[in-house]
């Protein structure tokens, strides 16, 4: 028999991957071709913080590394990149989440948009330092990514509703979480 411990842990980190790759193939869906829209949110990176702020020891680094691996490849961006820039970001979150545990949500939605800024000015920055050639992974534009970025800090209480409403996604309790 499974711990229950355990089999929450694994439930959990079955729904973050189902969820994120349905996310991925949502963004591969050709909804609206040949029309050029305003940026979209980015819904993995909402959900990956938002879960590493609720149930830290659901998701595993490896696991986020994958996941954000195979977003860079299926979405043609440069490869390893976004990877990097999400673990970085999200284990940045995993190591406040025993501060945030405790505040309203408000101050949890201010730092998360200040992380997910951050982590878009490292994108900006590392592509521009490593010299990422514009033919293969062309740099948006700096309005379409602020604008991505007010998109994705924007949906990101929405996000964390319909975890906790479809998925039962709660903050753990103190002393509820068991150490990753």
């Amino acid at each position: 028999m499974i711990d229950p411990a355990r089999g929450r842990r694994l439930w959990g980190l079955a729904g973050y991957v189902g969820i994120s790759l349905a996310i991925l193939i949502l963004a591969l869906l050709p909804l609206a071709p040949g029309r050029v829209g305003w940026p979209g949110p980015d819904l993995l990176t909402a959900l990956t913080l938002a879960w590493v702020l609720r149930r830290p020891e659901q998701v595993p680094v490896l696991v986020i590394a994958a996941l954000a691996l195979t977003a860079d490849v299926l979405l043609m961006r440069p490869i390893g990149l976004g990877a990097v820039i999400l673990v970085v970001g999200s284990e940045a979150a995993r190591l406040r989440e025993h501060r945030w545990r405790e505040q309203r949500f408000l101050v949890e939605w201010l730092g998360v948009g200040t992380l997910m800024g951050l982590m878009m000015l490292a994108d900006r920055v590392l592509r521009t330092i490593l010299a990422v050639p514009q033919t293969l992974a062309p740099m948006p534009p700096l309005g379409q990514d602020l604008l991505r970025l007010i998109a994705t800090v924007a949906a990101y209480p929405l996000v964390v509703w319909l975890a906790r409403t479809l998925v039962g996604l709660r903050r753990a309790a103190p002393g509820e979480t068991e150490p990753v």
